[in-house]
């Protein structure tokens, strides 16, 4: 007969109870709730409706804990309200791919909640202690089917998900990495800008763009000798569009 340890289980739940805590929802999280564009351009009847009728719970998440992992099924509305998320995927060669860092506050995986599939493609890790704040999928359904407003909140949302998805494909399927660097950077432009700020560290971008670092800081050397770019303080990155125009 197998002997259960009550220490052994009590021990787990006590760590897992330290790694996510339950916390209270008071103003300061209810301001940062209606400040993500999800909720943000509501009208404040609206607002008072979803502290009414959604289902929700706030957690406090020790710093590199895995919240949700790759092909866990999406069963709620994740709100990012204070922290730090890094997302990576295992590819078909079993490599694990930064796909991108999310700031609170954000909704985030929004597109897989009322998906036929709704499993996740990313594993999401916190970056350093964190506050998500989940809400069920019935509460969240019945708030987008009875208000038009939210429904066409969710779905903008959900289409600026997809954005980001798209534009890390469009990164990816570059052959070089010179390609690479120089897609990811005008995709953080501004109109009217040649400078963007780089949020990446070096590290970072190398998984990003799925490269080594020690590659990725040659390409960026030669580029600034050829005059592509230039760095400045501040992580800052001048960029030639005449020059860029030849390369992409």
């Amino acid at each position: 007969m197998k002997v259960i340890n009550k220490k052994h289980i009590f021990a787990k739940e006590n760590a897992e109870r330290q790694i996510m805590k339950s916390i209270p929802f008071n103003d300061y999280y209810k301001e940062k709730l209606f400040s993500i564009p999800l909720f943000k351009e509501l009208p404040d009847y609206l607002k008072s409706e979803i502290l009414k009728r959604l289902d929700f719970r706030l957690q406090e998440i020790n710093e590199n804990t895995v919240i949700l992992e790759q092909g866990d099924i999406c069963c709620n509305l994740y709100v990012l309200l204070e922290g730090t998320l890094e997302v990576n995927i295992i590819d078909a060669n079993g490599n694990e791919v930064l796909i991108e860092h999310i700031e609170s506050p954000r909704a985030f995986a929004t597109p897989h909640l009322f998906k036929k599939d709704n499993r996740f493609p990313a594993t999401f890790r916190t970056l350093e202690k964190s506050v998500l704040l989940t809400a069920t999928k019935d509460s969240t359904f019945h708030l987008i089917s009875k208000y038009p407003d939210m429904l066409k909140s969710f779905l903008c949302v959900s289409g600026n998900c997809n954005v980001c998805t798209t534009m890390r494909l469009d990164v990816l399927s570059r052959k070089t990495i010179r390609e690479r660097i120089l897609v990811y950077l005008l995709k953080q432009l501004d109109k009217d800008t040649s400078t963007v700020k780089l949020t990446h560290t070096l590290t970072q971008l190398a998984e990003y763009i799925n490269v080594t670092r020690p590659a990725l800081s040659t390409e960026f050397n030669k580029m600034e000798k050829e005059g592509i770019l230039k760095r400045k303080e501040g992580n800052y990155i001048e960029l030639n569009r005449k020059a860029i125009k030849g390369i992409i």
